[in-house]
Parts: C-alpha cells; sequence; structure tokens
C-alpha cells in the first residue's frame, strides 16, 4: 500500500514540474486572434468529445436492441393518455392515480376550466404590469 502513496505523490511532483515548465518557459502573450483561436479550440474539444461519445451510446443502444427495436421483448407499449396496461389490468396514470402525480393533459372537463381560468387570471396580471412598467417608462421619457 505504500508504494501506491509514493507512486500518486512522485506522479503528482512529476506533474508539478511539468506544468510550471510549460507555463514559465513556453508562455507568452497571444495577440487577440490567439485567444481567439484557443477559445474557438477549448471550446470544440467538448463538443467533438460529446458528439463521439452520442454516437458510442447509439452504437451500443443499435447492439443491445437493434437499430429499430426489433431485439426488444416487448415491442409496444400498452395503454394511452392517462391509462396504463398492466398484467391486463389497466391503471389510471396521474393525479388519483398509480404515484399520485400531477394532473395529466387529458384530465376531466371541470380541472380544465379551472386551469383554464388560473391561466386567464395569470395573463390578465402579466398585462396589467406590461401597461404599468410601459406607463412607468413614458413618464421618465418625458421628464
Amino acid at each position: 500500500m505504500r508504494w501506491i502513496v509514493q507512486g500518486v505523490r512522485g506522479f503528482q511532483e512529476r506533474h508539478e514540474r511539468i506544468k510550471n515548465y510549460v507555463h514559465t518557459a513556453w508562455r507568452y502573450p497571444l495577440p487577440p486572434w490567439g485567444r481567439f483561436l484557443m477559445g474557438c479550440f477549448y471550446f470544440s474539444v467538448p463538443v467533438v468529445g460529446g458528439w463521439y461519445v452520442t454516437q458510442w451510446a447509439v452504437g451500443k443502444s443499435h447492439e443491445y436492441i437493434g437499430e429499430h427495436g426489433e431485439k426488444l421483448e416487448t415491442k409496444e407499449i400498452q395503454g394511452f393518455g392517462d391509462k396504463r396496461i398492466v398484467n391486463g389490468e389497466v391503471q389510471k396514470v396521474g393525479a388519483g392515480g398509480f404515484g399520485g402525480g400531477v394532473r395529466l393533459a387529458v384530465s376531466d372537463p371541470e380541472t380544465q376550466e379551472r386551469n383554464r381560468k388560473m391561466l386567464m387570471a395569470y395573463f390578465k396580471k402579466q398585462r396589467k404590469k406590461r401597461r404599468k412598467e410601459q406607463a412607468g417608462s413614458k413618464n421618465v421619457d418625458k421628464e
């Protein structure tokens, strides 16, 4: 165990020496175009790396489930909207159903009407607030 700690400590010391050498001996100020190019380089490295990781994940997905899901045991999703089918039994998903949850878009007419009223009240408040801000900015402009 002691040789692992010594090896890590030695690596850290060598790494610090190399960093110090690179950042003092080779460094000189870059012109604006050089800073721009370095910024582009530092930005593009994670983007390109992320693209390759995504491609690798897509390849693994195709390997395990097939390109169009042909290797899956269950190829179709049973149920729709706020219903699901488990072992032949239809269960409600969302508020009042499996997992509690929130009310889904396929809610009853009463809930839809209540949501519509709340949304209209919110829009009315926002219009009032915007008019008040516009009136305030016009008064400042006149002064």
